[in-house]
């Protein structure tokens, strides 16, 4: 019969340090002739196209994150689809081409980095969601919340105590996109008060202000 060998302990090999570093350093990253190569048109309108997808497909990924978090998942469902499309596109183009013209790495590196920047700026003029305004205010209190009711802007009072005495604390939800005009219009009516914005996942029911100032296009428009 024949005799069983013992098993062999497996081993793992790790690569050291300096080894890794000789990789990394070996990588065929851009030098000065690629930067140079930026001049020909082929490689600038190949590197544009990149920079350019790249800033579409990252911005639409930082508006679906945020919008994920929201819960609107028909919203986030549509733009993943044209997000991994754009990605998908742009990463054939580099992977088949960065051996040959090793600029579109610093293309597609810029155009993520702007890619998150115009991302956040999209999000912020778009507005999605509710917030919940609370406002504190020692003596105007009353008006202030008289004058959002006036606009059909439903807001609850609560009496509390300051560092300096009496206070009323107006709790407003409302949408995102009011708050242009509300912030500015309660520093208006009191320049001394104090207010604090917090996101609101799921909300039963907001009243949107039945009037609402003027702004951008439309006020610029009616003082003609």
């Amino acid at each position: 019969m024949s005799r069983k060998e013992a098993p062999q302990p497996v081993t793992i090999s790790r690569t050291s340090p300096n080894l890794f570093i000789r990789r990394v350093l070996s990588m065929n990253l851009p030098n000065y002739t690629d930067f140079i190569a930026i001049f020909d048109p082929v490689v600038f309108m190949t590197g544009l196209a990149v920079f350019c997808a790249r800033i579409c497909d990252v911005s639409i990924g930082t508006v679906r994150t945020i919008v994920t978090v929201q819960g609107r998942s028909v919203l986030a469902f549509s733009l993943a689809v044209f997000e991994v499309t754009i990605w998908i596109t742009v990463i054939s183009t580099v992977i088949t081409q960065v051996k040959d013209v090793p600029i579109l790495v610093v293309f597609y590196s810029l155009g993520y980095a702007t890619g998150n920047v115009v991302g956040i700026m999209v999000e912020k003029k778009l507005a999605f969601g509710f917030i919940i305004l609370k406002v504190f205010s020692h003596f105007h209190g009353k008006s202030m919340a008289e004058y959002f009711r006036q606009l059909g802007q439903p807001v609850t009072v609560f009496e509390g105590e300051g560092l300096q005495g009496p206070v009323l604390e107006l709790y407003i939800v409302c949408r995102r996109r009011d708050l242009r005009w509300m912030i500015p219009k309660v520093y208006e009516l009191d320049s001394e008060a104090f207010y604090v914005v917090e996101q609101a996942r799921d909300v039963s029911k907001v009243l949107k202000p039945v009037c609402t100032p003027l702004g951008g296009w439309r006020q610029r428009n009616n003082r003609k």
